[in-house]
């Protein structure tokens, strides 16, 4: 149990990270540099912000990633859960 424990921990962690790195984006804009940078910088946000996203995913295990991806698909956000039996 305890090695399980530490897994998830780690993986909810790094999606934690991946997306305080994909917030990094609203900033890119208010940077005092080329275009051409801010092109780069944000590739590589977005890159980091991906690979740390699934590493993350691949500790906490398929169930909990496909949990959050139906709460983040906007063809959700507006139906109402149906109760059992109705």
């Amino acid at each position: 149990m305890e090695k399980q424990n530490w897994k998830f921990k780690l993986g909810l962690m790094l999606v934690i990270i991946s997306t305080l790195i994909f917030a990094l984006l609203l900033l890119l804009p208010f940077l005092d540099t080329t275009g051409k940078n801010k092109i780069v910088i944000s590739t590589v946000i977005v890159i980091i912000g991906e690979v740390l996203f699934w590493c993350g995913g691949l500790l906490l295990g398929r169930q909990i990633i496909d949990k959050y991806k139906t709460y983040l698909n906007p063809k959700n956000w507006f139906n109402r859960q149906k109760k059992n039996g109705t």
